[in-house]
C-alpha cells in the first residue's frame, strides 16, 4: 500500500479530519490532501509524529512485509551501538508476534536472541568504560575490577583452582586430550609449554614454543598462540613480533582483528599511546576495506578507541 493511502486509512481509523491531522503535525490541510492523493510525500521529519498520532510504528506507515521488517531489525542492530528504549520495545513486540508463524518463527527466535544480546552488550560496554575509567583514576581501589572483568568477558581466575591444582593434573588431562580423534597437535604442544611454565621450567617452556615457531613458521594459528604465550610472560617485544607475523600469514579474507587488537593493548600497557592509536587506525582500515563496514558497531568502537588513545597522547 502506498504511503498516502496508508495515511488516509489510518486517519479514518483514528476519526480525524484532514484539518485536525494537519493541525497536529503543523502543516496545512491541503498538504495532507496532497499526501493522501499521492501528489506529494510528507517530509521525513514528520514521520515520527505521524506514527505517534496514529499509534503505530514508522514501519507500519510504509506497510512493510514481515521479511522487510526482519531485515530492517537485523541491519539496525548491525549499525547502532544501542537502540532507543521505544525502538527496542517495538522490535521486541514485533518479533514475539512472529513466534506463532512457522514461516518466520526460526528467524524471529534468532533475532530475539540477538536483540537481547545487543542490549546486554550495549550495557556491558558502558559498564566496562566507566569501570575502566574508575580504575585508571584510582588503580589501588578494587571495587570496579570485577565489573570490568565481567563487562569485557574476561575470565576471573579462581583462586582455589589456581592454588590447589597441580601441573601433574594438567599433564594427565593433556594426555587424554592428545588421544582424541580431532585433537590439534600444535595446540597440545602449546598446552605443554604452559604446563612447563607452571612448573617454573621456563627454559623448557620457551624451547617448546621456539620449536613450534620454527616448524610452523607460516601457520598463522601457531604464530598467534606463540604470541599469546609470550604476552602472558610479558615478553612484549617477542609477542608483538609474533602477532604481526600471524596477521600477515592469515590466508583468509576478510581477516579478523585479534592480532591488531592485542598489539594495541600491549602498546597501551607500555604507554605508547600514539602507536596504539595508529594500530587502531589499521583496525579501522581493515574493517572498512576487507569487511566493507561503514556504520557497524565494531567500526564505531574502533574509532572511539583510536580517539581515546589520541586524547591520552594529548594529556601527557
Amino acid at each position: 500500500m502506498e504511503l498516502g493511502k496508508k495515511i488516509k486509512q489510518l486517519r479514518f481509523k483514528a476519526s480525524l479530519t484532514q484539518e485536525k491531522l494537519a493541525e497536529s503535525v503543523g502543516v496545512s490541510a491541503q498538504a495532507v490532501s496532497k499526501w493522501e492523493n499521492s501528489v506529494a510525500m510528507p517530509d521525513i521529519a514528520l514521520l515520527p509524529k505521524l506514527a505517534e498520532i496514529f499509534g503505530v510504528s514508522i514501519d507500519d506507515l510504509f506497510d512493510l512485509t514481515v521479511e522487510q521488517r526482519l531485515n530492517r531489525i537485523e541491519n539496525r542492530m548491525d549499525r547502532e551501538d544501542e537502540l532507543p528504549q521505544d525502538i527496542f520495545r517495538e522490535y521486541e513486540d514485533f518479533l514475539k508476534t512472529q513466534l506463532g508463524d512457522e514461516t518466520y518463527k526460526k528467524r524471529a527466535t534468532s533475532l530475539l536472541a540477538c536483540l537481547y544480546w545487543h542490549r546486554m552488550n550495549a550495557a556491558a560496554e558502558k559498564a566496562g568504560r566507566y569501570a575502566r575509567e574508575a580504575i585508571r583514576r584510582d588503580p589501588g581501589e578494587k571495587d570496579c575490577q570485577w565489573i570490568l572483568q565481567k563487562a569485557e568477558g574476561h575470565a576471573a581466575w579462581d583462586w582455589n583452582v589456581s592454588n590447589h591444582s597441580s601441573a601433574d593434573e594438567a599433564d594427565a588431562c593433556l594426555e587424554r586430550l592428545s588421544k582424541l580423534p580431532d585433537t590439534r597437535p600444535v595446540i597440545n604442544e602449546v598446552y605443554r609449554a604452559h604446563i612447563a611454565l607452571a612448573r617454573f621450567d621456563e627454559k623448557s617452556a620457551d624451547a617448546i614454543m621456539e620449536s613450534l615457531v620454527r616448524e610452523h613458521a607460516d601457520d598463522f594459528a601457531c604464530l598467534f598462540e606463540a604470541a599469546q604465550y609470550y604476552a602472558c610472560k610479558c615478553d612484549y617485544d617477542r609477542a608483538v613480533a609474533l602477532y604481526e607475523r600471524s596477521f600477515e600469514a592469515e590466508p583468509r579474507r576478510p581477516r579478523f582483528t585479534d592480532e591488531l587488537t592485542a598489539i594495541a593493548d600491549i602498546l597501551e600497557i607500555r604507554g605508547e599511546y600514539k602507536k596504539a592509536a595508529e594500530t587502531y587506525g589499521r583496525i579501522i582500515e581493515l574493517l572498512e576495506n576487507e569487511w566493507g563496514m561503514t556504520e557497524e558497531v565494531e567500526l564505531k568502537e574502533a574509532q572511539r578507541e583510536k580517539a581515546r588513545l589520541l586524547e591520552r597522547c594529548r594529556e601527557r
